[in-house]
């Protein structure tokens, strides 16, 4: 899940530094989301699949985690 956030943003063109300066967050904060250790708000995981152009809503799904149900 988290290795597609991070090809997608290779192809674009961008380094963690330069992707975190575009959304506006540190480039230690984003490298937590991309490494899955945070989840991103959904304001900024919007800001996220507009800046790499990723239509879906599967950008942030991780397989391996339980989904709570509570």
């Amino acid at each position: 899940m988290r290795k597609k956030l991070q090809t997608l943003r290779e192809g674009a063109g961008y380094t963690q530094q330069t992707f975190s300066e575009r959304l506006g967050v540190s480039r230690s904060h984003y490298a937590q989301i991309e490494s899955g250790d945070k989840n991103p708000s959904l304001k900024l995981s919007l800001k996220i699949k507009q800046a790499l152009g990723y239509p879906y809503d599967d950008l942030f799904f991780n397989p391996k985690r339980p989904i709570s149900r509570h």
